[in-house]
């Protein structure tokens, strides 16, 4: 933090030490209580109250901070509100009386109890200075319950469950940590996280923050700096791996986001400007979620150095958005975050990837599409078909795409192009097709525009086009390989869109593609989000082909919903569909393409028994 002062300040029969300091998010008071017994905990010891209730009479803070044995305790809100609130009537009843503000410095619960009770000026004061609304807020000055962390990070966690909250669910992560799941009424659930360093006694603590003086003045270097640092200052009673485990996440890795995305359960984090003033939230099992995480202007800062170091993009004043991935534990995670002036100060919103790399039969199996529509999706992949797999945001496009990329032949040259990777080239690479990856620049990072890498892969040789989402320039030249046929074989994009009248408005009319090149289209899917009795799920809403004559372009639907199921419109089997028309060979009939249909459905739900290709990510 930036306007650090020091002010030595301490308290009789208390070591505490109190400075204040203030950044973009407000003033901290921050209490040193290393030398104190009592070590700055604010709901045991009167003598530590007594030292904050009196700095805070002489001037208001967002939060109070105090620091003990590599620990930090950060009262924050309703808590930090009512300790200035107790500093506000401390100093106005001294004139009034000084026996109940002298109990306000030690018990300003007690002391609201009393002044609310009676009449006169201090019952006022006590209304004015809003100690007695703090006062029910918190309920009892036991209840003074920090959010706590190393110092050596910059997240601070609510130790309590929450008052209110029935608890649904409790498991144990691979990192050490445990995370409970609390239900509530009428408000958002609770993701209770207490990561693997939350229950380290003070001694190794202690440790914890010698060790991270050791890595951060550069004393102790390299790819295990953590272990080593730890193993230099440890005593024999420390528990030297847990330790280095909770130090490394904190130095070289992403703290306390590495444990929420150690929850498979979890898919996305949600980091809400201003961030220092609002909890973490999470998605787990497709629910929205509250934590109890609270991360620092510093934490977020850092966060925000950290992924522009990662992805070499720039994030700034001048350039406010950022979009792209990195690695989060096992899980690679997209980042999408803003800062000013487009939002107050950094905000992120972060995505795990699916840990499994889907296949059509997985996709059959979890009931995203039924057999005899991922038939047909296999085969116009399998024959060259240009298709856009349309839907919102988080609708499952993206999954989609890579499951029909496993449809395509072996023998086939696939060519990739994303801005940020999350297609399963690597997987497909290790089952050995040949397939070329091209990150495209997002206008701020290295790399070529997506319309100059488009151009490139066309030059790398024919093959499968692959683009991971057409949304900018490179619509025009996409439709223009589509239209001269330079792809050679299959056509594939992701495209933000709610069937295919929208996403012809959104080509024709703001990418300025023209009609006749649109036309090339042959295949619009659109994925959506369903609320079902099992919960949240993503699946296929709609198959449409694409029909033209001349500029003029309509769409036909293959498969649609009805009643909640995706059920064919016999459009194919009454011998309409110019799409099924179209995939035949030169030695095939309409009536051979449709029973090669009928094959592909029955090998679809034999490799569905087998639960299909299943690829780790």
């Amino acid at each position: 933090m930036r306007g650090w002062f020091s002010r030595s300040t301490p308290a009789p029969d208390c070591g505490c030490t109190v400075r204040r300091g203030r950044n973009d998010t407000g003033e901290t008071l921050l209490v040193d209580a290393t030398d104190c017994p009592d070590g700055g905990r604010l709901a045991e010891s009167p003598a530590c109250r007594r030292t904050v209730v009196e700095a805070l009479a002489e001037r208001d803070a967002e939060r109070v901070v105090t620091r003990s044995n590599g620990r930090e305790r950060a009262y924050l809100d309703d808590h930090a509100a009512l300790l200035c609130a107790a500093g506000r009537f401390v100093e106005r009843t001294r004139f009034h009386d000084e026996a109940l503000a002298e109990r306000a410095v030690t018990d300003p619960i007690d002391a609201a109890r009393e002044a609310v009770g009676r009449a006169g000026p201090v019952a006022s004061i006590a209304a004015e200075t809003g100690l007695g609304l703090c006062a029910r807020r918190v309920g009892e000055i036991a209840s003074l319950s920090p959010h706590v962390g190393p110092t050596i990070g910059h997240t601070r966690l609510g130790a309590d469950p929450p008052a209110d909250g029935r608890l649904r669910d409790s498991r144990r992560l691979s990192t050490g940590g445990r995370v409970r799941l609390y239900e509530r009424d009428d408000d958002l659930p609770v993701y209770h996280l207490e990561p693997l360093g939350a229950t380290l006694d003070d001694a190794a603590m202690a440790t914890l923050e010698r060790g991270r003086e050791l890595v951060a003045d550069g004393t102790v270097t390299g790819e295990r700096a953590a272990w080593r640092a730890i193993r230099t200052v440890a005593c024999e009673d420390d528990p030297v791996e847990r330790l280095g485990r909770v130090l490394d996440r904190h130095t070289a890795g992403y703290g306390v986001l590495a444990e929420c995305f150690d929850d498979p359960r979890v898919t996305d984090v949600f980091a809400t400007a201003p961030v220092a003033s609002n909890p973490l939230r999470v998605r787990v099992d497709g629910e929205l979620a509250t934590t109890n995480v609270r991360v620092s202007r510093r934490g977020v800062e850092a966060l925000a150095s950290q992924f522009r170091r990662e992805s070499g993009r720039a994030f700034s004043r001048a350039s406010p958005t950022l979009d792209a991935t990195t690695t989060v534990g096992d899980r690679r995670v997209r980042i999408a975050g803003t800062t000013a002036p487009v939002s107050d100060g950094p905000a992120f919103a972060l995505r795990a990837h699916d840990r499994t790399v889907w296949t059509l039969p997985q996709l059959v199996d979890n009931d995203t599409v039924p057999p005899a529509a991922a038939a047909l999706l296999s085969l116009a992949v399998d024959r060259a078909a240009a298709t856009l797999v349309a839907g919102p945001r988080g609708a499952g496009k993206t999954t989609l795409l890579g499951a029909l990329l496993w449809e395509l032949d072996p023998g086939v040259r696939t060519l990739v192009i994303e801005d940020t990777p999350e297609l399963p080239v690597a997987q497909l690479q290790a089952d050995g097709r040949e397939v070329q990856s091209l990150v495209t620049a997002r206008g701020d990072g290295p790399g070529l525009p997506a319309d100059e890498t488009l151009r490139t892969a066309l030059r790398l040789g024919e093959g499968a086009l692959a683009v991971g989402e057409v949304r900018g320039e490179e619509a025009q030249v996409l439709y223009e390989a589509m239209r001269v046929g330079a792809g050679g074989s299959a056509v594939l994009g992701t495209i933000h869109g709610d069937g295919g009248e929208d996403v012809r408005e959104r080509v024709v009319a703001d990418l300025d593609v023209p009609a006749s090149s649109f036309a090339t289209t042959d295949l619009v899917v659109t994925m959506g989000r369903f609320e079902t009795e099992d919960g949240p799920a993503r699946r296929v809403a709609a198959i449409e082909e694409v029909v033209s004559a001349g500029d003029a372009v309509d769409f036909e639907p293959l498969y649609r919903l009805r009643e909640g199921r995706l059920q064919s419109t016999d459009r194919l089997e009454r011998g309409n569909s110019e799409l099924l028309a179209a995939l035949a060979d030169s030695d095939e009939s309409y009536a051979d393409v449709r029973a090669g249909l009928t094959e592909r459905t029955d090998e679809i739900r034999r490799r569905e028994r087998r639960t299909g290709r299943t690829v780790e990510a």
